[in-house]
């Protein structure tokens, strides 16, 4: 899924693009539509390229265009144009801040009125000082706690809780989900490039999408995805002061214990438990019915059906065996 509150400034003529880029390219005139990622990118969309770890998905890719380097070019199909620069994810910046120029910056939502001048009052309900943007529905029987901020571009379904001081924008929320006090979800991640005197920062265009009968608890934070969505799955519970990074998917049927950090664009499987206060390193995949425990610092991909312990996290035999 796209991120559907996001306006998309597109179609641009490819060559423009590639001034965007400072690259010479003798390319076909085409308009291209969106950027997407290689998994969703169709016919006349741009993606990107930049790390081998993605080269079976590269090789499968439906895109026309893909902004990628030298040494990658031979991943793609043919029917993928690919655009060549020095740097891919600073160049796939530019061109989506081209195509998304409002994704950039997450100020305050100033849209956001009282509840009780809202069409939500008798609806809902509510606490004290509750604020909601523009753009958000709010389905039957759901709860919002004292000063919470539901911003701009929110769907929060059926028999939700929503707890005090949370606030919440560009996040698809599914029936029966509970969201404790202080939460902040659908914000922009913790995405930029190193530059001196001035971080370039990364457009962010996805969304946090929260799948039927979760809980988040208190003082956790979600960030929206950057290129494709943030999903939490179904009856999947997490405890407090949890961090989940952009891009992250997580499984249905999942427990995550306390002060756990998920970092960008790993994917977890179902039926995975995680022990407090583990790390998880960005781009892995972990397997269903995995068991990490508490503590683990976890830097590479676990199979279905591990169990794994300590840092770096290996297999919990070995680990005890180790460490007698």
């Amino acid at each position: 899924m796209s991120n559907p509150f996001f306006k998309n400034e597109g179609p641009f003529e490819a060559s423009l693009l590639c001034q965007i880029l400072n690259i010479d390219s003798n390319i076909v005139s085409k308009n291209i539509l969106d950027i997407k990622d290689l998994f969703t990118a169709e016919e006349n969309d741009l993606s990107f390229f930049h790390s081998k770890k993605y080269k079976n998905i590269a090789k499968k890719t439906r895109a026309s265009f893909c902004i990628t380097s030298d040494n990658l070019t031979s991943y793609l199909p043919d029917s993928c144009q690919p655009l060549i620069v020095k740097n891919v994810l600073v160049s796939t910046s530019k061109v989506t801040q081209k195509f998304y120029p409002s994704s950039i910056n997450d100020n305050y939502d100033n849209s956001v009125n009282n509840i009780t001048e809202t069409n939500f009052s008798e609806k809902v309900n509510h606490g004290k000082n509750v604020l909601i943007g523009k753009n958000v529905s709010i389905g039957n029987n759901c709860l919002i706690g004292h000063n919470t901020i539901i911003e701009q571009n929110v769907s929060i379904a059926n028999n939700c809780s929503i707890g005090s001081n949370v606030i919440i924008r560009n996040t698809l929320i599914k029936d029966n989900v509970k969201v404790l006090d202080n939460c902040v979800i659908g914000k922009h991640g913790f995405g930029f490039f190193p530059i001196k005197d001035n971080n370039l920062r990364y457009p962010h265009i996805g969304i946090v999408i929260i799948e039927d009968n979760c809980e988040i608890g208190c003082s956790s934070t979600i960030d929206r995805g950057s290129m494709s969505n943030t999903v939490i799955g179904k009856n999947t519970y997490l405890d407090n002061q949890i961090h989940i990074a952009h891009n992250v998917k997580i499984g249905q049927n999942s427990i995550i214990a306390g002060q756990v950090g998920i970092a960008g664009s790993s994917i977890i499987g179902n039926n995975v438990k995680i022990g407090g206060q583990a790390g998880i390193s960005g781009h892995l995949k972990i397997g269903n019915n995995v068991e990490i425990a508490g503590g683990s610092g976890v830097i590479k991909d676990i199979p279905d059906n591990a169990k794994v312990m300590g840092y770096p996290a290996k297999n919990i035999r070995q680990f005890l065996k180790e460490n007698r």
